[in-house]
């Protein structure tokens, strides 16, 4: 008998397939799929191992990120959250809630930008985020400040990757500028300390030398006039008394007095080599300095036209031809500084030759000596005034 079971090739297993039909596996089906389950035992320790250390430096990577004191922030390359850390959500708490990964930063920024956020963007909004995406864009790592609405203050800096995103840096420098501010006022404090300090010296100066120049210039003139011997010590010990006084004036105000003018004891009584007496125009608030200025100059043959402020000086220039002025600092009207500019103005305009003009003056500070420099003068004396300094300023100033 013939037995089919027999007699039918073995060609493998069969099974009913999920559509009813009748499955065959082939003995080659069978080998695959026991090496597929072979190598899915196999593998599974490996893909375990690789999945947890994969874990594990992503875990690291996190916890570094958040061991960062600064906020930290990462963008793919079309500019949207991948992650960012603690700090950096504590800086932008009123935008936290819009943090999530895939959303895009500038979106977040128009967002901030029309809650108020960012004092910058008031007025000129789109401009402001044009700006910014720019920055974002460039990722230069250029680092700028940005002002939040609750008066914090941030350094800002971003910078692209390797794989075309960027990542951020924001550092809350609040304190650092409230520090600046306080330098600044602070330095501002003691630059006007120092103004305070200058100007109270050179008031005192002038409270000072002033009646010195009227002691001292009128000793020395009646120095030159006829004395008996009696007279001519009490003048000796006048003029003795009052270099004493300008020595204690002079390391009071301590500036290191150093007059401009050469030392010379000649006279300088004419000039142009006519023979000619020099013609001095002085100004000056004090009766008793013109007086002591007139009767200096007058015992050399000197001709002087005495004015008590800047105006008269100026006017008095314009009308008359002079040799050399002699131009007081501190007089009322017109300070000597303004004079002395009017003046060269006008001889720029190619309507004068240009005339010496020598500051006397009680103020003899570095900054005021400057100031009468830059203000065109060709000389400057402190007072009191020696009658051999003055001829010898004046010889220099009209034989130039």
């Amino acid at each position: 008998m013939f037995d089919a079971s027999h007699n039918t090739p073995n060609i493998g297993r069969a099974g009913v397939g999920a559509n009813g039909l009748m499955a065959v596996w082939s003995p080659g089906a069978k080998v695959t799929a026991l090496r597929r389950r072979l190598a899915r035992w196999l593998a599974g320790p490996a893909l375990w191992q690789a999945e947890a250390e994969a874990k594990l430096a992503n875990d690291r990577m996190h916890d570094a990120i958040e061991a960062i004191p600064e906020g930290v922030v990462f963008l793919d390359a079309d500019g949207r959250y991948i992650l960012w850390n603690r700090r950096y959500a504590e800086i932008y708490h009123r935008s936290a809630d819009l943090f999530r990964p895939g959303a895009r930063l500038i979106d977040t920024l128009r967002e901030g930008v029309r809650r108020g956020d960012y004092p910058a963007a008031i007025g000129r909004e789109d401009a402001w985020l044009a700006e910014r995406e720019a920055m974002l864009l460039a990722g230069t790592g250029e680092r700028h400040e940005q002002q939040l609405s609750d008066g914090r203050w941030l350094m800002i800096e971003d910078r692209r990757t390797s794989e075309g995103g960027a990542i951020g840096l924001r550092v809350d420098i609040t304190g650092l500028k409230r520090q600046a501010a306080e330098l600044e006022q602070a330095l501002a404090h003691a630059e006007a300390a120092n103004r305070a300090k200058s100007e109270f010296l050179a008031d005192m100066s002038h409270e000072l030398r002033t009646p010195l120049n009227g002691v001292s210039g009128l000793a020395q003139a009646l120095e030159a006039t006829s004395l008996d011997d009696h007279q001519r010590a009490l003048v000796t010990d006048i003029l003795v008394s009052a270099a004493q006084l300008e020595r204690l004036v002079l390391g009071l105000l301590d500036y290191g007095e150093v007059n401009l003018a050469p030392e010379s004891t000649r006279p300088a009584p004419y000039s142009d080599g006519s023979g000619a007496p020099v013609r001095v125009l002085v100004a000056d608030d004090n009766l008793t300095n013109r007086k002591v200025i007139e009767l200096m100059l007058g015992s050399v043959g000197a001709e002087t036209v005495t004015v008590e402020n800047g105006r008269a000086a100026l006017e008095a220039w314009r009308t008359a031809v002079f040799d050399v002025v002699l131009m007081d600092l501190r007089m009322p009207v017109m300070d000597g500084l303004e004079a002395i500019r009017a003046i060269r103005l006008e001889e720029a305009g190619g309507k004068r030759a240009a005339t010496p003009v020598i500051v006397l003056s009680a103020n003899t500070s570095p900054d005021d000596r400057l100031a009468s420099a830059e203000a065109g003068a060709d000389g400057h004396l402190g007072k009191p005034i020696r009658a051999e300094e003055l001829l010898a300023a004046i010889e220099a100033a009209v034989s130039d």
